[in-house]
């Protein structure tokens, strides 16, 4: 492996060159440029010291060294719908841990949706999602209204261009359509694709948030490793929702009902059923 001097300067000229907030990444490469890590001859004791001085300018979550003897997550052969059901009361739920790239996943996704499809009341489990692909994000909303509907945008530093993000007008299956009721269930680790799935459905109106306020991470961001099992995670991008004019980085996406993750599900169920239970519903 290259000394931890050779590694630091790769990681400098990464962050220069990509990190969405230039002013930002010069402050870094100071901090960077500033400290010692020869000492640290422990990878995972140098991974952990320079993560913290990453994230010490503006405390963004998405800003890591990671040591790990796992791919990417884009590499990741996981689907992350773990869970997908009718509850009593014909009631759906979807638990969904990783957001992945609708092109390889998609078909799951609309697996997944038409399963509950035509449930009374949706509940979407994010209190273990740490996060994926806008793109999964969209995809997984084009089910939950019955128009397409601008969810989000984002910002791109390599080019300064925007992009818009829209539930598409056609999804494959069968939607939930955008009338019933839907609860999103969060927690303190719910992050960066999870967030943004939950705080789309609450800016637009579309769900009620019920959980724990989440972990603050709206950058997208790209892996770039820098030696054998060690991963410089870069946010290069940064996430505008169109009604908000801003996102959740740092201050998490805040419930509509506050209490521990634990709870979340059962009180979603019994809000769920006490709506279904009233007149004309």
């Amino acid at each position: 492996m290259a000394s931890r001097r050779e590694l630091i300067d790769a990681a400098i000229d990464l962050i220069t060159e990509n990190y969405v907030f230039p002013d930002v990444a010069e402050k870094v490469v100071e901090v960077l440029r500033a400290n010692d890590y020869d000492h640290l001859t422990d990878i995972d004791a140098f991974a952990a010291a320079v993560t913290a001085d990453l994230q010490s300018v503006n405390g963004d979550k998405h800003f890591r060294l990671l040591h790990e003897h796992r791919p990417p997550p884009a590499l990741d052969p996981r689907h992350g719908f773990d869970k997908v059901e009718v509850l009593d009361g014909n009631i759906g739920y979807v638990e969904n841990t990783r957001l992945r790239d609708p092109a390889t996943h998609g078909d799951l996704a609309a697996a997944a949706m038409t399963l509950v499809a035509d449930t009374d009341a949706l509940i979407i489990d994010l209190r273990r999602c740490r996060g994926g692909d806008p793109a999964m994000v969209s995809l997984i909303c084009g089910y939950l209204f019955d128009d397409s509907t601008h969810v989000n945008d984002i910002y791109q530093r390599a080019d300064g261009t925007t992009a818009q993000f829209w539930t598409p007008p056609y999804v494959p299956g069968r939607k939930f359509g955008g009338r019933k009721p839907i609860w999103v269930l969060t927690s303190a680790i719910t992050f960066s694709g999870g967030e943004e799935l939950a705080y789309d459905l609450q800016q637009t109106g579309r769900a009620t948030v019920v959980g724990e306020t989440t972990r603050g991470g709206a950058h997208p961001t790209d892996w770039h490793e820098l030696a054998d099992n060690l991963y410089l995670t870069i946010p290069e991008a940064r996430s505008i929702n169109p009604r908000s004019g801003t996102n959740w980085e740092a201050v998490g996406v805040s419930p509509d009902v506050d209490l521990p993750a634990a709870q979340a599900l059962d009180h979603a169920l019994k809000l769920a059923r006490n709506f279904l239970a009233e007149p004309g519903n």
